[in-house]
């Protein structure tokens, strides 16, 4: 993991489109600004990870409903 050190509005560059950029400080809490295109996905890490778990349970509730599709054998007549 790479640390830096940031004061208020002072920024970081990641690749040649993303830019983060510390607003303020108070206390505990850091607010942070990101300039990316809007292709670019943002999310808070809890968000992310809830996010992947949803796409994960419906990827194999899918994969499951196939199984059983595929294995019933259907009388068309």
């Amino acid at each position: 993991m790479l640390v830096l050190t940031r004061k208020t509005n002072e920024s970081i560059q990641i690749g040649d489109e993303i830019e983060i950029t510390v607003l303020s400080v108070q206390g505990d809490q850091i607010k942070l600004g990101i300039k990316a295109p809007k292709n670019v996905e943002i999310h808070r890490k809890e968000v992310y990870l809830s996010i992947q778990e949803s796409n994960n349970e419906a990827a194999s509730t899918s994969v499951n409903i196939l199984d059983l599709i595929r294995n019933k054998s259907f009388d068309l007549e």
